[in-house]
């Protein structure tokens, strides 16, 4: 992690990204390092100012949200942090499937938003339980996950100890690390590090992805 955080804002209100920009220069290690009205010049600026995390709202002109996460993810220019209001779950499940590590409401309370960038900046997924469960049961009603895994990803699953995959599975079916040493009688940093082990045998970047690539390999359901 970098000494700051650096935090490009992207939302076409100017007043929202005024206020954004006021509460988290606040923090001494974090510097907001540019903002953007629509996701086109989100994009841009990121290839420019190489932002830690990219705080994104939906919505804008000239090109949303859910394509610019796309991009950024594509080309990794940072992590981004959907700004919704949670009662679009269309929102959440396509910014998932573009790449997004976090989704914050847009009526959070200012320390909600700090802890948000420092979270996902520091590599973390910002993705209660219940989201995550939220997201399983749309994943499980648009599509079944494979019969079996394809070829690259049974080799990747052929890498995990018995331990892990245990761990994996329960990830996929929306657990937080509490319940998953809960479950496994382990302690919750054992399970931390199993969580960490998956994800980096399994070339993935957080616990979202986690959660989907246990659902796409079969292993939750």
């Amino acid at each position: 992690m970098t000494e700051h955080l650096r935090v490009l804002l992207a939302d076409d209100q100017a007043l929202v990204r005024s206020g954004f920009r006021m509460i988290l220069s606040a923090e001494s290690d974090i510097e907001v390092v540019g903002e953007a009205a629509d996701g086109a010049e989100a994009v841009e600026l990121a290839r420019r100012l190489r932002p830690d995390v990219v705080l994104m709202d939906v919505q804008m002109p000239r090109v949303d949200g859910i394509a610019a996460t796309a991009d950024l993810v594509a080309e990794d220019l940072g992590r981004v942090v959907i700004l919704t209001t949670f009662d679009r779950d269309d929102y959440l499940f396509d910014a998932l499937r573009a790449g997004a590590s976090g989704f914050l409401l847009k009526n959070a309370e200012a320390e909600q938003l700090i802890e948000a960038v420092r979270a996902v900046g520091r590599g973390h997924a910002l993705l209660s339980p219940e989201v995550t469960r939220r997201v399983i049961a749309e994943m499980a009603a648009a599509q079944a996950p494979a019969a079996e895994p394809a070829p690259e990803e049974a080799r990747l699953l052929d890498r995990l100890t018995e331990r892990e995959s245990e761990v994996l599975r329960l990830l996929g079916e929306g657990l937080s690390n509490a319940e998953i040493a809960e479950r496994l009688v382990l302690g919750e940093a054992t399970v931390k590090t199993h969580v960490s082990n998956c994800l980096a045998k399994l070339h993935l970047r957080d616990r979202v992805q986690a959660v989907v690539f246990a659902h796409r390999v079969g292993l939750a359901g």
